[in-house]
């Protein structure tokens, strides 16, 4: 490989935070609104003009699992759309974006969109700042705290702390979807398949039979789901698999395929499914949705066990978490082979201790989101937005103690941080 050595530079030193939170998704908004809240400074770098990530600018359908408590149950109260059906874990994103700034504004946290973390300023084993790109140029943020909320944990990565990527033993990821909207949909006659186990039988047989038998591989599965706007339905039906999202290059060739399976999916809505005879398209997604990468080694390591068990750890930073496998299909379309959604029989809450959040080798480091330390079968439902706004939460509280108490995240007395919790 041919190297170009970038000639040494100063790097302006631009602010000094108790707390940097990197990524504006659900995660990164519990991190920054908690640890505001506590009387931290504190600032959130996102990527996008808009944040809310996969809630917002990825345009997902609706708030999954049955996860209660917390940040995440203001958002809902605050985010709701009373006038369409009461329902409010159905997002309208631009509502949606909106009370994520104002909640952001309010906390005080500083926020800065358009601007990209980079890399990391490191002494010895302990994270001292983030560097940022920007139309502003390369800038340094010193902090005391980072909270890695990149999905991704790139910051994490780029620190030493150690990963693996995908299902353990052959390192493959669930695939990557562009959501998108149709317009144009009689509600009356329509059907809403949320799960791939959900096969809702339709004039030419059986939606999800003839989804495989007649969209374009990878995609072939079928779930819709109602928005915010009558007639307008929310469409989760693209699929690209053996992509690994933190490879820009497999990035846009992701978002690329999924686009150009859209016009087919529209081509199929009409043709078989009641309803969607007149449908078309009227939004997607400005990013794509990555459901898997890097698997983070942590002081603790929530697993499968944990979930199917409803394990209630003693050293909990999460509790009532709540989803099922969603293990999407690592080689084609559909629910893998290990996933369970409706016949997920589970319904009490699990745990996920602290020390998930808490990477080896590193110090001054948090992990919030799908990034932290625990097994492909375990991510398949902590990864969902309700329980990564409440690792936020988590990680935001448990960075305010460190900030108080002069101390690194390891060192964190977790029933302090249960205290603050409040649940």
């Amino acid at each position: 490989m041919e190297y170009y050595v970038e000639p040494e530079k100063k790097i302006p030193v631009t602010d000094r935070v108790d707390v940097l939170v990197a990524g504006g998704g659900p995660a990164g908004i519990g991190a920054a609104v908690a640890a505001a809240r506590q009387g931290c400074k504190t600032m959130l770098i996102e990527q996008a003009g808009d944040v809310g990530g996969v809630a917002t600018t990825g345009m997902m359908s609706h708030w999954t699992g049955e996860t209660r408590g917390g940040l995440y149950e203001e958002i809902l109260d605050r985010s709701r759309d009373d006038e369409r059906n009461g329902d409010r874990q159905t997002i309208n994103p631009e509502k949606l974006k909106n009370v994520l700034l104002e909640m952001l504004e309010e906390a005080g946290v500083l926020v800065r969109t358009y601007t990209f973390a980079s890399d990391v300023v490191m002494e010895g084993d302990r994270i001292r700042g983030v560097l940022l790109e920007s139309k502003s140029g390369r800038e340094a943020v010193m902090a005391g705290t980072v909270i890695d909320c990149t999905g991704d944990g790139d910051l994490a990565a780029r620190s030493g702390a150690p990963f693996y990527k995908g299902r353990e033993e052959d390192g493959q990821m669930q695939p990557m979807t562009l959501m998108f909207k149709v317009a144009g949909v009689d509600e009356k006659r329509a059907i809403f398949p949320g799960s791939f186990e959900t096969n809702i039988p339709v004039p030419d047989g059986m939606v999800q039979d003839l989804g495989k038998a007649n969209l374009p591989s990878p995609a072939g599965h079928v779930l819709l789901y109602r928005s915010t706007i009558p007639g307008v339905v929310t469409v989760n039906m693209t699929n690209c698999t053996g992509a690994d999202g933190t490879s820009a290059g497999d990035l846009a060739r992701a978002h690329r395929n999924c686009r150009m399976q859209m016009e087919a999916i529209v081509a199929f809505l009409r043709r078989f499914v009641p309803g969607y005879e007149e449908c078309y398209i009227i939004s997607s997604a400005s990013i794509i949705g990555v459901r898997e990468t890097r698997h983070f080694l942590g002081e603790s390591t929530i697993r499968r066990e944990d979930v199917e068990n409803a394990v209630q750890h003693e050293d909990w930073a999460v509790k009532d978490a709540h989803f099922n496998f969603d293990v999407h299909n690592l080689t084609g379309a559909g629910l893998d082979a290990t996933g369970c959604q409706a016949k997920f029989t589970q319904k009490r809450g699990y745990t996920i201790p602290y020390g998930c959040l808490v990477p080896k080798k590193v110090e001054g480091l948090l992990l919030a989101g799908r990034d932290i330390c625990g097994t492909h079968m375990a991510h398949s439902s902590y990864r969902v937005m309700p329980i990564c706004v409440k690792l936020g939460e988590a990680a935001g509280n448990a960075a305010a103690i460190c900030t108080r108490e002069g101390i690194c995240p390891r060192q964190v007395p977790v029933k302090e941080l249960q205290q603050m919790l409040g649940r």
